[in-house]
Order: C-alpha cells, then sequence, then structure tokens
C-alpha cells in the first residue's frame, strides 16, 4: 500500500502538517488543500489514491466534498476527521460515501489503521503509474532510472495538467528547476509561456516590481508603463526560485495572487484576473521560517498544496554513469571533441564521491575533465579533490592522531572546490550551498 498518494483537506493549517508528517513517517505522498475548491481542483487534474477531509470547514463544508467525490470519483476511498463528533454526523458521513471517520485527537497509530482499512475496503483503485510511461514523458534533462528519481517523476506525471501550486524542495543543484520544466512540458498548458524567476538573484527592492510589473509614474524612474513576469507567464507557469527570498510585502502580493487569481501592478489604481500556474522551489526550510516569523504561514500552506522532493545525488548514485556520460557528450559538442569514454576507475571515483554540490558540482567536474582530456577520461583529468588525500608521516589511527580544526577542515574543502572550478566563485558558491557574500567571509576568516 505503499507509495501511495493521499489528498489532505482541512481549514487548519496545524492541522494539515502534523497529517502530512504522519503520512510521510507512514511512506505515502500528500496533497493538500484547505477548501473543497482546491481540493476537488486538485481530484480533477490528479490521480489520487485517497481523500481525508474534515467535516466542519468555512464555506462549503466537508460533507459537501464526500458527497461530489463519492459521485465523481467512486474508486477514491474516503476518511473523515473530525473534532466534533456525533452519532448522526458519523451516520451521514458513511451515508455520502466515506469509507471510515476518525476522531481528533488520534495517533499516528490510529491514522495508520484507519487507512489501511479504506485502501482494503477499496473496490475499485488506481493502478500504479507503470516506469514505462514515466519514461516516455519529456524528461527536461531530469538523466537517471534511480527509485529516488521515478518517484519525483511520478509526481510529474501527477500534476502535469493540474494549476494547482507546486513547492518544490531539495539541495542546492538537484535540479528543482528542471522538474518544473518537466511539469510544464509534459502538461495540457505546454504551449503556453514558461518564466523562471530566481528570487534570489534579483535585489529586494527590486523584485516586486518586476513581478508585478508598474504604472508610469508609480516611482522615480518609472518613466513608462512595464508588464512583470506574471502577465509574462499569463496562461501558463511561473518558476519562482528560491521563494524563501521573497520579503514580506512580495509574500503579500503573492498570497493575493494565489487567492484571487489576480494582481496589481505598482502603481495601479484596478486589478487584473491572471491565469498562472505557480511552481516555487527552496533549499530552506520554509516551515521552519513560518515559525520564525520570516515567511508567511499562510502562504507556505498556500504554495505547499503538492510537494515535489528532489533526492540529492548521494541518494541516486546508480544515477551518475547516465549523468556524466550526457555531460561528457554535452560539453565534447561544445569544445568541438571527438566524444570521449571514461575509464572505470576514473567512474569509480565520481560514484565514491559524496557530491556535496550534487548534480550542478558534477557537471563542472566533467566540464573541466573534458577540458583537460585527450583521448579518454582518466583519474589524471579528474578533480584532485575528488582523489584519496595524501597520507600524512605522522598520522595515527588513535585518539592521539592530529587532527585539524573543524575551521581548518572547512577552509581545505573551499579551497579543493575553488581549484576544481578554476577559482571561479559563483559557481563554488553554488557548489558549496552558499552565496558569494558567505563564501567571501570565509576566505577573509583568519584561520
Amino acid at each position: 500500500m505503499k507509495d501511495k498518494t493521499i489528498l489532505i483537506v482541512d481549514d487548519s493549517y496545524d492541522i494539515l502538517e502534523v497529517l502530512h508528517r504522519q503520512l510521510s513517517t507512514l511512506k505515502y505522498r500528500t496533497f493538500q488543500a484547505t477548501d473543497v475548491t482546491d481540493a476537488i481542483d486538485i481530484l480533477q487534474n490528479s490521480a489520487v489514491d485517497l481523500l481525508i477531509t474534515d467535516l466542519k470547514m468555512p464555506g462549503i463544508d466537508g460533507m459537501e466534498l464526500v458527497k461530489y467525490a463519492s459521485e465523481h470519483f467512486p474508486d477514491v476511498p474516503v476518511l473523515v476527521i473530525t473534532g466534533f463528533p456525533s452519532v448522526s454526523g458519523a451516520i451521514e458521513a458513511v451515508k455520502s460515501g466515506a469509507m471510515e471517520y476518525l476522531i481528533k485527537p488520534f495517533t499516528t497509530q490510529e491514522l495508520k489503521i484507519a487507512v489501511e482499512k479504506a485502501f482494503k475496503e477499496t473496490k475499485g483503485g488506481r493502478p500504479e503509474t507503470p516506469r514505462e510511461v514515466l519514461r516516455e514523458l519529456n524528461h527536461s534533462g531530469l538523466i537517471g532510472h534511480s527509485t529516488a528519481l521515478l518517484e519525483v517523476l511520478d509526481l510529474v506525471y501527477k500534476v502535469k495538467n493540474n494549476r494547482a501550486t507546486v513547492l518544490i524542495t531539495g539541495e542546492s543543484g538537484t535540479g528543482k528547476e528542471l522538474v518544473a520544466r518537466a511539469i510544464h512540458y509534459n502538461g495540457k498548458f505546454a504551449k503556453a509561456p514558461f518564466i523562471p524567476v530566481n528570487c534570489g538573484a534579483i535585489p529586494e527592492n527590486l523584485l516586486e516590481s518586476e513581478l508585478f510589473g508598474f504604472v508610469k509614474g508609480a516611482f522615480t524612474g518609472a518613466q513608462e508603463t512595464r508588464a512583470g513576469f506574471f502577465q509574462a507567464a499569463d496562461g501558463g507557469t511561473i518558476f519562482l526560485d528560491e521563494i524563501g527570498n521573497a520579503s514580506l510585502p512580495v509574500q503579500n502580493r503573492l498570497l493575493r495572487v494565489i487567492q484571487e487569481k489576480e494582481i496589481s501592478m505598482i502603481g495601479a489604481n484596478k486589478p487584473q484576473k491572471i491565469n498562472v500556474r505557480i511552481i516555487a522551489a527552496t533549499n530552506n526550510d520554509l516551515f521552519k521560517m513560518t515559525k520564525s516569523g520570516s515567511f508567511r504561514e499562510d502562504l507556505y500552506y498556500r504554495l505547499n498544496v503538492i510537494s515535489i522532493h528532489t533526492p540529492s545525488l548521494k541518494d541516486r548514485k546508480e544515477d551518475i554513469p547516465l549523468l556524466a556520460k550526457y555531460f561528457i557528450k554535452k560539453y565534447s559538442k561544445e569544445f568541438q571533441k571527438k566524444e570521449l569514454s571514461i575509464t572505470a576507475k576514473a567512474a569509480s571515483l565520481l560514484i565514491r564521491h559524496s557530491w556535496p554540490g550534487n548534480i550542478r558540482e558534477l557537471e563542472n567536474v566533467i566540464q573541466r575533465a573534458v577540458i583537460m582530456a585527450d583521448t579518454e577520461i582518466g583519474v589524471a583529468q579528474l578533480s584532485e579533490y575528488l582523489k584519496m588525500p595524501q597520507p600524512r608521516l605522522n598520522e595515527k589511527h588513535n585518539d592521539e592522531g592530529e587532527f585539524m580544526t573543524l575551521r581548518e577542515f572547512e577552509r581545505s574543502y573551499i579551497m579543493k572546490v575553488l581549484t576544481a572550478v578554476n577559482n571561479n566563485k559563483t559557481k563554488a558558491a553554488e557548489i558549496l550551498g552558499i552565496d558569494r557574500k558567505t563564501l567571501r567571509l570565509k576566505l577573509a576568516s583568519p584561520y
């Protein structure tokens, strides 16, 4: 019963987070909605295996959702949760199509039993997405056949035709933008615009005007009316990378876009309707940021309707040979060389490395190796920091051995990365998962 997708519907952000964490612990994937309208949109456009819904919600209540789902999606089992138990409510929920009825508060074990029972009693059921279907997707550069990557592609397949917001999480360099492009270019909106925006690369005081546009005279220097990225993406997808860097005023505007499906240009008197799918990405823990007040909690849950986590390269090492081959072919062509081969020993070093910079680091290593190689890529053409460090004469294998301090070790690794990327500080910062300012401070810090 694992690898199933469950839609959770509750107007309480706290309950959504608790259920998401409990179900994730049980190895289920989740979609999340805070109201019935969003839940129906997800049911209509995504593959859902189980619906879990609260009954008491403002606006359209959960009982109406249960009735709708039982008639339009009879193969999707329904589990009702409520903090206001009553015999009549339970009877009505069951008559309306619910298979299970769970009273708040409940334990993870009670939730596990109820979910498994709902699946067990399901007469229909949706078959798992065949892997051959996933391999036929336009992967947009997502290369590999590991289980971790196929799980990502499975979610891409399920959400490709849905306009619900998607939040992509993962370490720097794991291919979050590639996932966003795969969602867009495989779906029914593929011919519409795909507009990527790096929220971390645009100065904070400019991000708002770049996203929403401005009218002439809105501020000093606004000598003409100019549309923003949201207008450019109308009808298609806007990809907001590094969303955690958006200021609170920008977050407020984004929340309105999601809730009202409209934007207001800076200086404009009237809002304008917009039809855009929002995909956001971050390598930060947005949930922790909501607790510190640096990220709006309501926006977090609006963005996190569908969550996709991109695995780090160390969790998909079986894909390294395929990725290396792809980058060798790419850079052999770029540097006008005959496509190079790679020796078994060199390949084993690639697989052994932990890749803290993920795919971006691997690409940089292969790019350098292609430049250095004549006929094939061997150990000699790989960056020195990938190889075994030189043993020290005074090295001991007990508690009396001499070790570097943590600061010394950090600086040593930073220098290795800089060497590997020919002292390109921008690339080094990307591999290390920090910004250029932090890198500059670390290099200037005395050791």
